[in-house]
């Protein structure tokens, strides 16, 4: 959040408010909104070459060659008229600086007329460069990167060694590092999803573009799916390695190292305490509660979540295209109908015959005996009619023989439904049972035994190494599969259970 106020000795991005910086946008919305945006394209050619001021001769110059090189850049006129015009509105708007440059006065007639030169300030660099991310978006943007954690493995390596050894400024160019990657990882995640939100959104008027891509598509998803799940328990050892040389040593490495000029030491300080909890955050140990996941944690929930959606919509897509029509051709043609009704008469009987509200079927049927049933009594307190079964099933009214009862067998619904809620409550009770009296040093019974097999398919589905870390989760517990030495055993009422260097933890 931004205070409306900006600071005492603010200056810069600092003293702008909401509404200084709100308004920064306002030359993307004008009339003349792609004028503005080539002028400032002119500007941002300058920097790059670090002409950082310029007048408005010089800013019409680079609109020429842009011109030259780009047939969708406006044309601005022979004269710095048009231009001029521009950079005053682009100063109110506080995109640009203004200031005044006495050297171009050649005489004293010159000098009255106050020359002018602008420059970006450094709020509006930072609305321009918005602008074009928005502008140049693509769709090879939104992806997710799969090779990058084997170099953040190796960045974490690095950061504890250099820790140990007081290397101060490696430490800070390795947790800077981290800290952009991690960074560019969640933002390229969020633009992932998004990006398979609009193509479900949009799948109905471009299904080709998703059937052409469904299959790079899927592959990408379910790569990055299990390179996540190998790295995690890796990353999450890596991270507690470096813990153990020490956060607070590492944070002074760091702070000490960092040349922000503007910033105060504990400021310095209590930004790199801040990334290294988002560190943490990302692939710390997740052992914490149930409530509780890691980044990666959630990140492989939903990536898992969007296979199966990616999976949906191509079953969707398929079956609209192997019928000829869809949702949405359904609804346009209905629409169209509605369109060419005469009058509103008609319009009310096309409603009537499609959605078939005005008179819902069932609702004429009679009791058997309509005396036992009192008029005055309400439909949703007296007992239902009988229904034939081809009124429910097709609409049809029944034949003259008349209709044939439905056979609902309640009492056996009652019985699967009570058994199917026993079993859940037995599931839940054995797997508390496992979580409070641990797995080891009794006898589980076939409940537990039941309970502790399924969690360790769960915890194995992983396909973590049995050197790292795993664990699976149901029923309100976790199961976590420790590395040890030797084996451990686990009795049961169907027999022994062997672990070779595993043990196993229950919470």
């Amino acid at each position: 959040m931004v205070d409306e106020a900006p600071a005492e000795n603010g200056f810069g991005i600092d003293a702008f408010t909401v509404d200084d910086r709100l308004r920064l946008f306002h030359f993307a919305a004008a009339e003349k909104r792609h004028e503005y945006l080539w002028l400032l394209r002119a500007f941002d050619r300058g920097r790059a070459n670090y002409q950082v001021l310029l007048h408005a001769a010089d800013a019409h110059e680079l609109l020429g060659q842009l011109g030259a090189e780009h047939p969708g850049c406006p044309d601005f006129g022979p004269d710095t008229s048009a231009v001029q015009s521009l950079l005053d509105s682009l100063n109110e708007w506080r995109v640009l600086d203004r200031s005044y440059d006495g050297t171009r006065a050649a005489n004293l007639a010159e000098y009255r007329n106050r020359h002018y030169v602008y420059q970006f300030s450094q709020a509006g660099y930072r609305a321009f460069q918005a602008v074009e991310d928005v502008l140049g978006a693509s769709l090879e943007d939104a992806q997710l990167s799969r090779l990058i954690f084997l170099d953040i493995l190796a960045d974490l390596k690095a950061l504890a060694a250099a820790n140990l050894a007081g290397d101060a400024e490696e430490v800070y160019r390795k947790l800077s590092r981290l800290d952009g990657v991690l960074s560019d990882m969640a933002q390229r995640a969020a633009r992932f999803y998004l990006m398979l939100g609009d193509l479900a959104r949009t799948n109905d008027t471009r299904p080709e573009v998703f059937l052409s891509h469904k299959d790079a598509l899927l592959t990408h998803m379910r790569e990055f799916s299990a390179e996540l799940a190998r790295y995690s328990p890796r990353l999450a050892e890596a991270v507690q390695e470096v813990a153990e040389t020490g956060v607070d040593r590492l944070i002074g490495h760091a702070a000490g190292a960092d040349e922000r000029l503007f910033r105060s030491a504990p400021d310095r300080e209590e930004d790199w305490r801040q990334r290294w909890a988002g560190l943490t955050q990302w692939f710390g140990d997740t052992d914490r509660g149930r409530d509780e996941y890691s980044e990666a944690e959630r990140l492989q929930t939903a990536t898992v979540t969007a296979i199966a959606g990616v999976l949906a919509l191509l079953r969707r897509v398929t079956e609209a295209r192997r019928g000829g029509v869809s949702r949405e051709s359904q609804l346009r043609h209905l629409a169209q109908w509605f369109t060419s009704c005469p009058d509103d008469e008609g319009a009310h009987a096309l409603f009537q015959v499609t959605f078939d509200l005005g008179g819902p079927r069932h609702i004429a049927v009679p009791y058997e005996d309509p005396e036992l049933i009192p008029s005055r009594l309400s439909w949703w307190d007296a007992d239902p009619p009988a229904i034939s079964r081809t009124l429910t099933q097709s609409g049809r009214s029944p034949a003259m023989g008349g209709p044939g009862r439905i056979q609902r067998n309640e009492p056996e619904r009652q019985r699967l439904r009570a058994e199917q809620l026993k079993a859940q409550a037995e599931r839940r009770t054995a797997a508390a049972a496992l979580a409070g009296d641990g797995v080891y040093d009794r006898v589980l019974d076939e409940p537990e035994t039941s309970a502790l097999l399924g969690l360790l398919d769960l915890a194995l589905s992983a396909r973590v190494p049995t050197s790292m870390k795993a664990s699976g989760s149901a029923h309100g517990v976790r199961l976590t599969l420790r590395p040890c030495e030797g084996s451990t055993t686990v009795r049961t009422v169907r027999g022994r259970l062997h672990l070779d260097g595993v043990r196993l933890e229950v919470r």
